[in-house]
Parts: structure tokens; C-alpha cells; sequence
């Protein structure tokens, strides 16, 4: 197997840019033992570990927590480059990556909140990250009705892209580009608030953005959509 092929292959675009650090990861563990499985549990380790540091306000708490949700971020891109390269992806697999993704950011939502309220006192920054854990939740299970509907989940990310692929309207393309673009990096925006010690500066928006998250799954452009 040549690492620099297929899955494993260095990305042609300069975002997300973590898919950067993920690919070079993968070839270091494709001739490993190591299953796709297995790299998604330690990726839900690292989210849990790291939504427990953001629950606490000091500063290395934080930026600790920013540096596990970092390595979650990479792993959470390893374990389908690993499973593709090795030809073991799963049904399973793909519900299990879901599953954990949803797991690891309504913990963190929940854990900035707890510190955010530590740091300043008020409930209020609590119940700001309870909401950003509701709206990741509905839009879980919210992909998983879809997918039930449209027969099942499909692990589109080896897929290649129509040439013609691309939205109709501007909302189209502004909206995939909320739930897309900036979801894949999201890991290198908290990492930067955690050294700048704004990690709650999340919580208000995520209040109120992972609502919007989730009703942008029912515009059909924005679930169909690639770039």
C-alpha cells in the first residue's frame, strides 16, 4: 500500500486544514495493528478527557482541553482514513464515528458552560452550553431519521465529486459552508480562545448556532451540496 495514494494521499486543498495533520498520522498507523474502531474509542477518550478540563476555569485546564479536542479532531479523520486504506469499512463503524462525534461535542458544550459558570458565577453560562448539547443532539438523531429514510448512511467521503456538483442559490452555498466548512476546523477555533483564555466566548453563539446547525438539514441544497 503507498501512503501517499488514495485515502492517504497529502489533501490538494488547503482546508480543512486538519485533514493536514490526520493523513500523516494515518501512515504512520496503516502498518500498524491498530483498527479503525479502536482509533475512534481513544478519539471519544481525548473528547471526554477534554470537555472534563474546559468544566475547570484555570487556564492550563483550558488550553489542555483545547490540545485533547485537537487530537479528537485528528483521530476523528484517522479512523476513516485508516478504515478506507485497510479496506475495513463498516456499517457499524460509520454509526459508531456519529455516535462518538455527538458524544465528544455535546460533552464539550456542557463542560464550557460548568467553567464558564465557575470563572463568572452565573447559571446562565451553564444553560448556554446545555443548549448547544441540545442542538447537537437533535442534529444527531435528526441524521440518523435522514439517513434511515434515504437507506441508510453512506460514507461519502471517498466518493469523488461531480464536476458539476454545486448549489442552485447563494443560501445553498452560505449554508453549507456553516455546517461543512467551519465544522472541520472547528478544533483549531477553540484551541486558539483556549490560549487567548475566551473559551466561553463559544457559549452564547453555540446557544443559538447549533439550532441553526441542525434546521440547515432540511434544506436540500446544503445536505447535497460539496465543494
Amino acid at each position: 500500500m503507498d501512503p501517499r495514494r488514495g485515502p492517504l494521499a497529502t489533501p490538494r486543498r488547503a482546508f480543512p486544514l486538519v485533514r493536514h495533520l490526520s493523513v500523516r498520522l494515518s501512515r504512520v498507523l496503516a502498518p500498524t495493528p491498530i483498527t479503525p474502531n479502536q482509533i475512534t474509542s481513544v478519539s471519544l477518550v481525548c473528547a471526554l478527557a477534554g470537555a472534563w478540563c474546559f468544566a475547570y476555569p484555570a487556564r492550563g485546564m483550558q488550553i489542555a482541553g483545547g490540545l485533547l479536542f485537537l487530537a479528537f479532531y485528528v483521530l476523528d479523520n484517522c479512523d476513516g482514513e485508516i478504515a478506507r486504506a485497510k479496506g475495513l469499512s463498516t456499517r457499524f463503524g460509520l454509526y459508531y464515528d456519529t455516535f462518538v462525534d455527538w458524544v465528544g461535542h455535546a460533552a464539550l458544550f456542557v463542560g464550557l458552560g460548568m467553567g464558564a459558570e465557575a470563572a463568572w458565577g452565573s447559571r446562565w453560562w451553564f444553560w448556554f452550553g446545555v443548549a448547544g448539547a441540545a442542538g447537537g443532539t437533535v442534529n444527531y438523531f435528526l441524521g440518523l431519521w435522514l439517513d434511515y429514510r434515504a437507506g441508510g448512511a453512506k460514507d461519502t467521503a471517498s466518493e469523488p465529486v461531480p464536476a458539476h456538483a454545486g448549489p442552485a442559490r447563494l443560501l445553498d452555498t452560505l449554508g453549507y459552508v456553516f455546517r461543512e466548512l467551519t465544522r472541520a476546523d472547528f478544533c483549531f477555533i477553540l484551541l486558539a480562545l483556549a490560549l487567548l483564555g475566551w473559551s466561553w466566548a463559544l457559549l452564547p453563539p453555540a446557544a443559538i448556532g447549533a439550532q441553526v446547525y441542525w434546521c440547515m438539514a432540511f434544506i436540500k441544497g446544503v445536505r447535497e451540496h460539496h465543494v
